[in-house]
């Protein structure tokens, strides 16, 4: 069973977010992480970038593909997770905590309406498998 975590913003490219005031924190869910299978690379984005809402911000390498990751709101890449330089399997091992790809500064709250919170996602997910 896909882990779905309360409290967080996703999107239907299967992205998270982690808002803290204009912050924000962006990974892929749980469930993304279950259909990609082994990441054995991820392509960090730049700090200093400025990402749209919907565009891709980098991208995430697993044995089975690659798959763009697409910023969940706008904002300035503030830091990337560098741990994931050595260890791309912290996604598939903590999608929601270690595995957090980068974070983002000066975002708008207004874009959140454009995403699902838990439980839409919940059920975004168990229609998108039928």
């Amino acid at each position: 069973m896909t882990n779905v975590k309360d409290g967080l913003y996703y999107t239907k490219e299967h992205e998270w977010v982690r808002i803290d005031g204009d912050n924000a924190t962006v990974g892929i869910s749980d469930h993304a992480q279950e259909l990609l299978t082994d990441i054995v690379f991820v392509e960090l984005p730049n700090v200093g970038t400025n990402v749209e809402q919907g565009k891709p911000a980098c991208v995430v390498e697993s044995v089975k593909s690659v798959s763009d990751v697409y910023a969940p709101v706008g904002g300035t890449i503030s830091e990337v997770n560098l741990e994931l330089e050595n260890a791309p399997e912290l996604v598939n091992n903590d999608a929601f905590g270690d595995g957090w790809i980068f974070k983002l500064s000066g975002t708008n709250a207004e874009e959140l309406n454009n995403l699902m919170d838990a439980d839409a996602y919940r059920e975004f997910i168990a229609n998108e498998n039928h």
